[in-house]
């Protein structure tokens, strides 16, 4: 048997799963806990890293063969000439570069050129707004940064043998702001611009099979990629699957065969991790929108699950704005949730628990719609991340999609999409192993109904953003 690790390094934890090379069975796992908030210092994803492959590995008669990253995408590492972290990483979801990238945006040529050049427009999640924050607000750090890495191109650097050069993917590239997805190339211009004339080093951008290196013990690294490249990697997305994640943000991403450039921002044109592209809608508030509102009415999930399925579609009136913490997608940071059409008659656990579902899940119908504009083919929905376990969820997701809704077998997607690349990278093939993936399907419900839901939410964001 030929042994792979696959890694997640995500906002909340670093997760590890040892697999087999050949069939794709999981064989072991193994978690540790990342430390909460929006700025943190790479070092606690190194030591979760390590536990994680400590845990995964302790029971393992083979050795591993090949690993491989998918991590967080966006954050900004920051390296000095020793290689030492400038200071503590800021991650996807720190919102306070929000005014350098709309400076960014106008100074620059505007929406259009950005999304011309980079196939997407900055907002305060991506790397480049990060790094002109760091010059307007920290110069002293901008002067110190020597080399600008992603999360999980630090985490494979660190994996690598002493002395190995720092690499990227195109997929996780994508997300910094200052690399063309139609060309494979970085934008030096724009990193340059960003910092005030500051050029640090960038890593050099493997292909999807390339290997980054080898690791001290000489397992094969291989190049890593974004958390959402490595998800679809993992569910084996191809033309006409949308994958729907609701994790700590929830993202909405297809593969497809060429770039995409959507002036407003709303579509990100990434790449993927096999050679393709992968446009992306991203919302940051989504599984919390859930777990907050559970807290709220005193139950746990399963106790939300109950509430919500008790009521009708459209909680009776009631409409959930779901920016909890701000929101990206529309881009309104400074945002905060807004509960619409409360009456008396309606002022229900039930309809409340309703209300956050279906606020939720309209979000990312905005954001099928986007990619739909972007002439994206969409045949189903691939429904994964710790919110699809919800029975609610699963439940209200077909009436607003007006898709069949596939619900994969629960797994570490992302991980699995890492332990894919790692396994591709050690066979030297054109293409990655074939692992078969089980889900449940949910037919679409009433398209009236769904009609019904969209309308009411699309007519309290105008309401109250005018958008």
């Amino acid at each position: 048997m030929t042994v792979v690790i696959g890694i997640d390094s995500s906002t909340q934890s670093s997760k590890a799963i040892a697999v087999d090379a050949a069939s794709g069975q999981v064989l072991a796992e193994g978690r540790a806990a990342h430390p909460d908030g929006t700025e943190v210092h790479p070092d606690a994803w190194w030591r979760a890293t390590r536990q994680a492959i400590a845990e995964a590995t302790a029971g393992l008669s083979e050795p591993v063969r090949a690993i491989a990253v998918a991590g967080q995408q966006h954050g900004m590492v920051t390296l000095d000439a020793s290689g030492e972290v400038v200071r503590p990483a800021l991650l996807w979801n720190d919102n306070r570069s929000a005014p350098q990238a709309r400076r960014l945006t106008d100074e620059f040529g505007g929406p259009t050129r950005w999304a011309e050049r980079t196939g997407s427009v900055p907002v305060a999640s991506f790397t480049i707004s990060k790094l002109a924050w760091l010059a307007e607000h920290e110069p002293a750090n901008a002067d110190r940064t020597s080399r600008v890495l992603l999360p999980h191109d630090w985490i494979t650097w660190r994996l690598a043998a002493p002395g190995t050069e720092t690499v990227t993917d195109r997929g996780d590239a994508s997300g910094t702001g200052y690399f063309s997805p139609a060309t494979g190339e970085w934008l030096p211009d724009l990193l340059t611009a960003a910092l005030d004339g500051r050029a640090p080093e960038l890593p050099r951008v493997l292909g999807p099979a390339e290997a980054a290196g080898r690791t001290p013990d000489g397992a094969l690294l291989g190049a890593g990629t974004g958390d959402n490249m490595g998800a679809a990697l993992g569910l084996g997305a191809g033309p006409g699957d949308v994958v729907v994640s609701l994790g700590t943000s929830g993202t909405v991403f297809a593969v497809a065969e060429n770039p995409t450039a959507e002036p407003t921002g709303a579509v990100a044109g990434f790449c993927d991790a096999t050679g393709r592209f992968l446009p992306l809608v991203c919302t940051l508030n989504a599984a919390r929108v859930l777990t907050a509102t559970a807290a709220m009415l005193g139950v746990d999930l399963a106790g939300l699950d109950e509430l919500a399925l008790r009521a009708e579609p459209g909680a009776g009136g009631l409409v959930l704005l779901p920016y909890l913490d701000g929101e990206r997608t529309p881009q309104l940071p400074d945002a905060s949730g807004t509960l619409i059409g409360l009456r008396r008659s309606n002022m229900t656990p039930e309809n409340l628990a309703r209300a956050a579902v279906e606020g939720m899940l309209s979000g990312l119908v905005d954001g099928l719609d986007a990619l739909r504009q972007q002439g994206v083919e969409a045949r189903r929905v691939l429904l994964v991340g710790g919110a699809a376990r919800s029975a609610a969820v699963r439940a209200v997701a077909p009436l607003l999609f007006g898709l069949p809704v596939e619900v994969p077998e629960p797994a570490e997607y992302v991980a699995l999409g890492a332990a894919r690349q790692a396994a591709w990278a050690l066979s030297g093939s054109a293409e990655p192993p074939m692992w078969a993936v089980g889900s449940t399907t949910c037919e679409p419900g009433a398209s009236d109904i769904g009609a019904e839901l969209r309308a009411a939410y699309s007519a309290a964001r105008e309401q109250v953003y005018d958008i």
